[in-house]
């Protein structure tokens, strides 16, 4: 998955999940402003398998953590969308 690709599924997902942010790529991955923090995402390289990604939270910055190893896509969003207070997204959308 590209920065540009993941850029758009978080952008995506931050509208679903009804949280007011900002998606970017950079230098170390995307990053996720919220008025929970920033949130950074990066991929794992490949030799770390079955680890995927890699997530930093704001508390996990501010206590000198290194970021949380992920397994997949489905968990990196779903722990996203908790760190967020973000809503489940099982309200009913239709879109064009």
């Amino acid at each position: 998955m590209t920065g540009a690709e993941l850029r758009g599924l978080l952008r995506d997902c931050l509208i679903l999940w009804a949280v007011v942010g900002r998606v970017e790529v950079g230098d170390d991955g995307v990053t996720v402003t919220t008025a929970e923090g920033v949130f950074t995402v990066s991929a794992a390289d490949s030799d770390l398998r079955p680890v995927r990604w890699f997530l930093q939270t704001p508390e996990r910055r501010d206590a000198g953590r290194q970021p949380r190893a992920i397994p997949s896509i489905v968990a990196l969003l779903s722990a996203l969308r908790s760190a967020t207070g973000g809503e489940n997204g099982d309200r009913l959308r239709i879109g064009a």
